[in-house]
C-alpha cells in the first residue's frame, strides 16, 4: 500500500498548493513506476510520445515539445535522444530553417504509446482513487475531478 505524505488542512493558498503538490507527487510516482516496469519507458518519454502522436504529422519543433512536456531545451534534447535510442522517434531538420530541429515519432513509437496508454489511464485512475480515499487529499481529488 502506498503512503501519501500528510498535507496541512488549513484553507490558506499555501496549504491548498501543498495538497496539490502532495497529490501530484503521489500520482507521478505511481505512473513512473508502472510505465517503467510494464513498458520500459519513463513518464517524460510517455508524455513526449503523447505530444507527438497528437499532432497531425507526428512532428514538433524541439522547443515546442519542450514547452508541452514542461522541460528545458537541454532536457528535451536528452529526452529525444533516449526516444531515438529506443527507436521511438528521430530528429529531422526544418527544410525552411536549417537551425530548426524537429522530433518525429516513428511507427515503433506509435506502438509503444498505444501499448502504454492503457497502463497510464489505469494507473492514473487508481492513484487518484487511492489519494481520494485519504482525508487529507479527498477534497483536492474531488475538486480536480469536478473541474473536468
Amino acid at each position: 500500500m502506498t503512503t501519501i505524505p500528510h498535507a496541512p488542512t488549513t484553507s490558506s493558498d499555501q496549504a491548498v498548493w501543498g495538497r496539490v503538490l502532495a497529490l501530484h507527487a503521489h500520482v507521478e510516482r505511481q505512473l513512473t513506476h508502472a510505465l517503467q516496469r510494464r513498458h520500459g519507458i519513463g513518464l517524460s518519454e510517455f508524455r513526449a510520445l503523447e505530444c507527438l502522436i497528437q499532432v497531425e504529422d507526428g512532428e514538433l519543433r524541439m522547443q515546442d515539445l519542450a514547452d508541452k512536456v514542461g522541460l528545458g531545451q537541454s532536457s528535451v534534447t536528452r529526452l529525444v535522444g533516449r526516444l531515438f535510442s529506443a527507436g521511438f522517434a528521430f530528429r529531422d531538420l526544418c527544410p525552411d530553417d536549417k537551425r530548426g530541429v524537429y522530433a518525429v515519432i516513428t511507427d515503433a513509437g506509435k506502438r509503444c504509446y498505444a501499448d502504454a496508454r492503457g497502463t497510464y489511464s489505469e494507473v492514473l485512475s487508481a492513484a487518484l482513487n487511492t489519494a481520494g480515499a485519504t482525508p487529507e487529499l479527498a477534497g483536492t481529488v474531488q475538486a480536480l475531478r469536478g473541474a473536468l
